[in-house]
């Protein structure tokens, strides 16, 4: 009986296919952050690459329309380069545009915001307003999130050394597009200390008692993430959270950890025994301190737990939430609905100058916070909601409580659904204020408020230095 030949693996056709393409010119820069260039009318998108390098290019994916793939070689380097002042720059998932200065990231971004205005939403636009720098390059975030893993990132010199590496545990970022594999970070500068420090206190303690590191994969281990949050004022929280308990464990670390940094407001920990990471379906329980932080902004304070969602950069959120209430127009007059209100933040900032705000959010935590918010700062004339969007805001809730004179939305990257765009259009509100995190996304919607309101201002703001994401906050009024 003959044998039945075997067939070629797929992963070696597709391998020859994708060709190395040589001295590729970047001419741009492209969504998503990644730069790009032509062979033909073929656009490439590169990671890592300026406008004006000429670089070798290794094919990583091919499309009908265009390729993908990574820089191996730079013939000559961009006079617009920065040099990246992190080491971990190019492995590590953040700030991936170090390599430009950062007077040209704010430009790249100002014209992504036209460009999706322009070519999703495709309405009439007024002049956009120049783009709101970040006051801090770096240090800028209050909230980051660490993943203990035992695989970490190898560098080359390990990889190609032939000693044995006993010690594969690492607490960092994932690697892009490697779900499993974490890279150990020696120093981050998007958090102002004391945030480096505990993490690497943490991180040593964890090796010298030789606690094991959560492998992703099989699901097991001891230490899973870590999330340290900072304020302005200077209070910080941390949150470990741990695959499984271990009382006289964690209280010993917690106790070490307490000895060396006194001044941390709030401990806290989780058990999470799923195989996700997230937390919000997890209990957080108080170790030490208090079980909440305190932000301000123009005299008002702010409450976030565990769980809240606060704007990661908080000087430039205050910039920010100065130019919705700008753009409100408010006279003391109106009823104004905040709508994906989180905290109530937005809400209880603008509350001093409207008769009355509605916060509705779809985390139950958030608006108990929101309301905290509100008594802390002995402000009256807000009203919470927690549920889904689409089912709470409704003619029922605008008969009880009133309709919106402005309407300030803020929703997550995804947008607005689509019910929740209409139920705005038939609200009819003098004014809308659409603060967004993802312009493309804030442009569909556009497309749809165009049948009854027309955009009058557009102002980008630069939350995230380093990395492409952009806020806009755009302004519609009614026609």
């Amino acid at each position: 009986m003959r044998a039945k030949p075997k067939k070629k693996k797929q992963v070696g056709r597709s391998r020859r296919n994708k060709p190395l393409l040589e001295r590729l010119v970047i001419s741009d820069v492209a969504a998503e952050g990644k730069a790009l260039g032509r062979v033909n009318d073929t656009v490439v998108f590169v990671p890592l690459a300026a406008p004006g390098d000429v670089v070798d290019v290794q094919v990583t994916k091919k499309r009908k329309k265009y390729f993908e793939g990574r820089p191996v070689k730079f013939h000559h380097l961009s006079e617009m380069r920065a040099e990246p002042f992190c080491e971990h720059f190019g492995i590590c998932g953040g700030c991936k545009w170090q390599h430009l200065p950062y007077s040209e990231q704010v430009k790249f971004k100002q014209r992504e915001v036209l460009n999706n205005l322009q070519r999703i939403g495709k309405v009439e636009l007024p002049e956009i307003s120049p783009i709101l720098a970040s006051p801090q390059e770096r240090f800028y975030r209050n909230k980051l999130e660490f993943t203990f893993s035992n695989k970490r990132w190898l560098s080359l010199e390990e990889m190609e050394s032939e000693e044995v590496i006993d010690n594969k545990n690492g607490l960092g970022f994932h690697i892009p597009g490697m779900f499993d594999k974490v890279i150990d970070i020696k120093e981050c500068h998007l958090q102002r200390q004391p945030s480096n420090d505990i993490r690497l206190a943490i991180r040593n303690y964890a090796l010298q008692n030789n606690w094991t590191f959560f492998d992703l994969r099989a699901q097991e281990g001891f230490l899973r993430t870590l999330i340290i949050r900072t304020t302005s004022i200077g209070e910080t929280m941390i949150i470990v959270v741990f695959f499984h308990e271990d009382e006289e464990k964690r209280n010993r670390l917690f106790e070490h950890l307490r000895e060396q940094f006194p001044e941390v407001t709030s401990w806290m920990y989780v058990i999470n025994e799923k195989k996700n990471d997230t937390i919000t379906d997890q209990e957080v329980v108080l170790q030490y301190g208090r079980d909440h932080i305190f932000e301000e902004m123009e005299g008002l304070k702010f409450k976030i737990g565990p769980k809240s969602f606060y704007q990661t950069n908080s000087d430039q959120a205050y910039n920010l939430y100065k130019v919705a209430r700008n753009f409100a127009g408010l006279t003391g007059d109106e009823t104004v609905y905040d709508l994906y209100t989180g905290t109530g933040t937005i809400a209880n900032f603008i509350a001093g100058n409207a008769k009355k705000v509605v916060g509705i959010e779809y985390v139950p935590e958030a608006i108990e916070d929101a309301h905290i918010n509100s008594e802390i700062n002995n402000i009256e004339n807000t009203r919470f909601f927690a549920g889904d969007m689409k089912d709470l805001l409704n003619h029922d809730l605008f008969e009880k409580e009133g309709f919106p004179d402005v309407i300030i939305t803020d929703p997550p990257r995804a947008g607005m659904h689509e019910d929740v765009v209409r139920t705005i259009l038939n609200a009819a509100p003098e004014k809308i204020v659409y603060v967004s995190c993802n312009s493309a996304t804030q442009a569909r919607d556009i497309n749809i408020l165009d049948a009854r309101y027309r955009v009058t201002a557009i102002q980008p703001v630069d939350m995230f230095p380093h990395t492409h994401h952009v806020e806009n906050v755009a302004l519609l009024e009614r026609k």
